[in-house]
């Protein structure tokens, strides 16, 4: 699996530690454990049920994944702190962006209403059909869409918790809640791009990649390493905050190539989601630009009006998803993407160029650049 192979680069990027070849993952996943352990007994003792639920949501934090933000968030710090520097104090800070990372998948999963996530089905895929298989009563979707969504906000509070055992100085959580509040902002405005596809464009769609995804991708998670540190570095913060921002969207840029034309095999979620509810990425915004007026014509029908004749479901059917991705292609707008991708992957590195941090911490996040922003298809 491509994840796989990108979880594996990441690793090797990071400095051994002891006899494990993947310290950093190893010790976040060990922290993750031992504390989901606590709150699954604490909630069992509740009622068995809330025990179950609890292990739902440990499943999903530990249901694979490429544990980015962790590592963006260590090599800030390391940027600053240096080779030396024992990681134990801060681990609990950088395991719990993976809890919010959680939150935000669900919950983007509930408003998608996507089927898989990681190759394997979504929270509210998966409380359905544990509601189906108890033989409760009620519609089993709407079950499994109020369970997610209260997965989502458990996951965050235990963010929260956990954040609070590092040790860290308050401006830590200053920029934790940043983060918090920009991904919540480009998600309400990917929602509201939906509803208002007519009145979207370019720039509004990497608006929404700069604060859905760039900003608790890479941007803050450096940032939050930074302040784990406990200086006040002017000029890493800045430079920290352009690298992060030029290569998270080449991140999410990616990631809509990739929601068009990638393999659900490789990528663990399906291919035809964006095209199906007609979210208007900036591949679609862009494709829609360069359009000739016919092409543009088929690009701007209205999902919501559509029915699938083989279920019967809302939506474009698969012969019109792979039409619409076909006159995509041929607007050129893939390749311009990939251009803009390129682009801002050389902002990200040149931001580094005169930044004062740690040799390793520059040669790591330039590494991690490219191979973020290059994930097969």
């Amino acid at each position: 699996m491509a994840n796989d192979m990108l979880e594996g680069n990441l690793h090797r990027g990071i400095p051994r530690q002891g006899a494990s070849p993947h310290a950093l993952i190893d010790a976040i996943q060990g922290t993750l454990a031992d504390f989901l352990a606590t709150q699954i007994a604490s909630l069992d003792s509740i009622d068995p049920a809330l025990g179950r639920f609890a292990r739902t949501a440990r499943e999903l934090v530990h249901a694979g994944g490429k544990r980015l933000r962790p590592v963006f968030a260590y090599w800030g710090w390391r940027g600053i702190a240096g080779p030396a520097a024992p990681v134990e104090p801060v681990l609990p800070a950088f395991a719990a962006l993976e809890l919010m990372h959680t939150f935000a998948l669900v919950h983007d999963d509930v408003m998608d209403d996507s089927d898989t996530r990681r190759g394997r089905p979504t929270a509210h895929r998966i409380f359905a059909g544990q509601h189906e298989d108890d033989g409760s009563v009620g519609d089993s979707g709407r079950f499994g869409s109020a369970a997610a969504i209260l997965i989502g906000d458990l996951c965050l509070v235990w963010a929260d918790q956990l954040l609070a055992r590092a040790d860290a100085p308050p401006s830590v959580r200053a920029c934790y809640d940043r983060m918090r509040v920009e991904a919540i902002a480009g998600q309400y405005l990917d929602v509201l791009g939906e509803s208002q596809p007519g009145a979207w464009s370019v720039d509004r769609a990497l608006l929404v990649a700069r604060h859905k995804t760039a900003s608790y991708t890479v941007q803050r998670p450096l940032q939050l390493g930074l302040a784990l540190t406990g200086t006040a570095e002017t000029d890493t913060h800045q430079a920290y905050g352009k690298y992060g921002l030029a290569v998270g969207e080449a991140f999410q840029l990616r990631d809509d190539l990739l929601g068009v034309y990638g393999d659900p095999t490789v990528t663990g979620k399906p291919t035809s989601d964006d095209l199906r509810t007609g979210k208007p990425t900036t591949l679609l915004m862009l494709a829609r630009k360069l359009a000739t007026p016919a092409q543009r014509a088929e690009l701007t029908l209205d999902p919501a009006g559509a029915v699938n004749p083989a279920d019967g479901s809302g939506g474009f059917t698969n012969a019109q998803i792979e039409r619409r991705a076909h006159i995509i292609t041929e607007t050129g707008a893939p390749a311009r993407l990939e251009g803009m991708i390129q682009e801002r992957v050389a902002d990200g590195v040149a931001a580094l160029a005169q930044a004062p941090i740690h040799e390793e911490a520059r040669a790591a996040l330039i590494e991690l650049a490219v191979r973020v922003t290059h994930r097969p298809a």
